[in-house]
Formats: structure tokens, sequence, C-alpha cells
């Protein structure tokens, strides 16, 4: 598979997950194992842009498509948009949950983009999705912060999506 741009080969027992791959294998250990059990989205990596739980699915299921964590969004010493936002909205505290949640607020973001809506989209007809906070909320309902980050993390969103 390809992971971060580069292409990886690893011999895994097939049941390996793709987190335990990424972190065991090929010592990409942003991606945090929270729960194993797919509850938390400590584990989120994009797949082909898609966000997934990497602890739910099994690593040679994506032979042959392109995995990004983490490590994979900077471009060197350049932080991708939504890692400075983060920074700047003091997204985080701990850390343990913002590899998850970054990942995560990227997929999100071009969902928006793209038209994909929301158990709370007003208008489903419409083009595009205006990101209200209670928008990003629901969107990222699936990635946990035990510190209580959220209004750190909702700030860092809404001004990706007002830029």
């Amino acid at each position: 598979m390809t992971v971060n741009g580069e292409t990886k080969s690893v011999s895994i027992d097939p049941r390996t997950s793709l987190l335990d791959a990424l972190r065991e294998y090929m010592g990409l250990t942003g991606s945090k194992k929270g729960c194993d059990h797919g509850q938390c989205g400590a584990c989120t990596v994009l797949v082909d842009g898609r966000r997934i739980n990497s602890c739910l699915t099994f690593a040679v299921m994506y032979q042959g498509q392109k995995v990004t964590t983490i490590e994979g969004l900077a471009n060197g010493d350049q932080l991708h948009a939504v890692q400075q936002a983060f920074v700047k909205h003091d997204g985080f505290q701990c850390g343990y949950c913002t590899p998850g949640q970054i990942c995560s607020a990227v997929a999100m973001l071009a969902e928006a983009k793209a038209g994909c809506a929301s158990a709370v989209t007003a208008d489903l007809a419409a083009a595009n999705v205006t990101l209200t906070d209670e928008e990003i909320r629901e969107r990222m309902s699936g990635n946990l912060c035990r510190c209580g980050a959220y209004p750190g993390i909702v700030e860092a969103i809404r001004s990706l999506a007002e830029a």
C-alpha cells in the first residue's frame, strides 16, 4: 500500500488491523489506539481521502490504496492548514486524540465542500454546506476528546471553513 506517499510492503498476519500495521510494522505512531473498538476516533486515518477508524479494519484490505496518517499531512516543516488551525485555536490539550481529530477534520472539510449532508444539514439539496458550529459538532462526533478541547476544535475548523 502507499502510506504517506511512500510504497510500503510488510509481511503481516492477515488479521492485523490497519492501526497495528501502521504503528507496529511501519513505525507510524501518530495514530493512537484509544478504545480499540471504533468508538473514540483516536485511530482515524485517511484512505483515498476518506476517514476511517483504522482499529476496525484489516490492513490487507488496503493493498493498492493510499493511506494518509497524521505524519503524512505536513509538507516537510510546513504544517497542513488544519494542523496550523488546531495550534492557533488551541484545539488540543493532552494531544492524545489530536491526530485522529485532525485527520477527521481534513476529510470532514472535503465532505462539506463536496455537498455531503449530515444529520443536521437543513437544506439537503444545497450544493454547498455551511459549516455552522452545530454542523461541525455533528460531523466530528465520532472523535472524542477526554480533555474537553471541543471549543478550540470547533473554532479551528470554523476558521478554515470561513476562509
